[in-house]
């Protein structure tokens, strides 16, 4: 084993990641008081007002103390631009600022998952720890729990835009549903979100905060995990960086990381586990040659249609006017209600872009604002967004290091639309989007399409603009795969191959990307890797 800084002593379990999984591993392992865990995030503490007001994500969305603010390296697809990528750094990770909606995915990724070997992961199998996790507004049924850590609401009031582009919807051919999250994801209907009272529930705010007096629970921020100390090839606790000192901390357990899809495959990297020849060559001892650590990486990307309001109804007009910006602020501390508790997502669709697919390819949010890009101010005209974004993407990236300096960004390179599907999938989305918008339901709001316009209107039209305009909608993945195959990084029990006392527990574990936003899953993951991890320990 290298030198270590000051040590903190010795725990069972080493958490690094206070995210969406290293808060619910944070209260499910030392529930029992039997198990010693120390929790370490390179942020600091959800302190910030705007964590807390939903609405405050859009103030979050560049902010340095509590955002990593990556960026991908050009995208050859999308005319070689850099895809911004925003990823929590604060005690609840990228659950404490992202766009609060709640949705699991579909039935059919999670027994994509068990058919590629991965036993216990069928959408059978995970059920019961959705369950778990939720404290549905709605109340306990077959697909939902109540009690749990997590806050699960409908929105605090419904907007007559919004059930117009529902049942205009309908009337193109889609299902109302009232729940993306029961026995089908296909439809239009309003997002539920992950809020209570209007005000976010992060995992730091539902399962953090519960266990934070508990005597064996130690949490660090502002500690920046360098790399996972090795006695051979044995995980035996972590080097980290706090206050200017280097510190280290042993493991009589495991050690888990809870980075996320960039972080935890850049921190195996800077340990010593990752392909051979990338490590070599920055000058790392290579503990284990594991090629496929930081391969494979998937995300979402979104296509924004922007378009004016015939009605001064949208939250431009309500931001733009002095008592406008009043009535929002009056309105959410007298009644936790209104605009300033919306999700990113307000209404919006589950679709098949072609008849024949088993589950939907596509999806919709339905935004009532519109900017030219996420982050900056609103237009000052009535205007509302639709961001269209392929389900299931095909196209694949990786991320890796390209230096040995644990406080260097990775390398993101994303590959957005090199598969043809992708493009095609997003192409037939656009124009799908429109047949809705030009519904008759829609007919008194919808003034004009400005982005992409009127004269874009072919296939190739249309994907130029995708090329354009697209960028990630925040949901990068599957960097650290679990299988059985040579492209496996994990097992299906979450253990790093090749070493021991080892775990990833995050969304780079997803060997496919889930059919919808990732923050449910990825809670629901690590609900079951605290099972798998409390069984083993027994």
């Amino acid at each position: 084993m290298r030198e270590q800084g000051a040590s903190l002593g010795t725990f069972d379990y080493i958490i690094v990641g206070a995210g969406s999984a290293g808060c619910v591993l944070a209260n499910r392992l030392t529930a029992s008081g039997r198990h010693k865990v120390l929790l370490l995030e390179a942020g600091g503490r959800d302190t910030n007002l705007w964590i807390h007001v939903p609405i405050g994500y859009a103030r979050l969305f560049r902010n340095s103390r509590v955002n990593w603010m990556y960026e991908t390296q050009p995208e050859p697809e999308l005319n070689d631009r850099r895809i911004y990528q925003p990823r929590g750094k604060v005690l609840g990770g990228s659950s404490s600022i992202n766009g609060l909606v709640y949705i699991r995915g579909q039935k059919e990724d999670f027994d994509l998952w068990r058919q590629l070997g991965n036993t216990g992961w069928s959408f059978e199998d995970v059920l019961p720890y959705f369950r778990r996790c939720e404290d549905q507004q709605r109340g306990a049924d077959d697909f939902h729990g109540a009690g749990g850590p997590l806050a699960v609401s409908d929105q605090t009031e419904t907007h007559r835009m919004c059930d117009a582009f529902i049942e205009a919807g309908v009337a193109e051919g889609i299902a109302r549903n009232d729940d993306f999250n029961g026995e089908s994801q296909e439809g239009m209907g309003y997002f539920q979100t992950t809020s209570r009272n209007g005000r976010r529930c992060s995992t730091a705010v539902g399962y953090l905060n519960p266990a934070k007096k508990r005597a064996n629970l130690r949490i660090e921020t502002h500690a920046h995990a360098t790399r996972v100390l090795f006695d051979g090839k044995t995980a035996k606790g972590v080097e980290f960086r706090q206050g200017g000192q280097t510190r280290s901390a042993q493991a009589s357990g495991e050690v888990i990381l809870c980075g996320g899809a960039i972080n935890s495959p850049q921190l195996l990297e800077l340990s010593g586990v990752g392909g051979g020849d990338l490590l070599r060559g920055l000058g790392i001892p290579v503990v284990h040659d594991a090629p496929r650590v930081g391969e494979n990486f998937q995300d979402h990307l979104q296509a924004r249609m922007f378009m004016r309001s015939k009605l001064p109804i949208t939250l431009n007009d309500q931001y733009h006017s002095l008592s406008g910006r009043l009535g929002m602020g009056l309105n959410y501390i007298l009644r936790r209600k209104g605009p300033m508790t919306v999700s990113a997502g307000y209404a919006g669709s589950f679709f098949k872009t072609r008849p024949e697919l088993a589950s939907p390819d596509a999806g919709i949010l339905f935004i009532l604002f519109s900017t030219d890009k996420m982050g900056e101010s609103l237009h000052r005209f009535s205007g509302f967004t639709t961001s269209i974004c392929q389900l299931r993407p095909e196209s694949r990236g990786s991320i890796h290091i390209n230096s040995a300096d644990p406080f260097a960004a990775p390398e993101i390179r994303a590959n957005y639309l090199s598969a043809e599907t992708d493009r095609k999938t997003l192409v037939e989305a656009v124009k799908k989007t429109r047949e809705i918008l030009k519904a008759a339901a829609m007919e008194p709001y919808l003034a004009e399409e400005i982005e992409p316009g009127p004269g874009v209107v072919s296939d190739d039209d249309i994907l130029a603009f995708c090329r354009r305009v697209s960028s990630t909608i925040y949901h990068p993945s599957s960097t650290c795969t679990m299988g059985t195959d040579e492209s496996a990084v994990v097992t299906p029990g979450l253990k790093v191959i090749g070493v021991e006392g080892l775990r990833v527990v995050d969304g780079a574990v997803m060997p496919r990307l889930v059919s919808g936003n990732c923050n449910a899953a990825i809670i629901m993951i690590a609900e079951k890797a605290a099972d798998m991890i409390l069984a083993d320990a027994s």
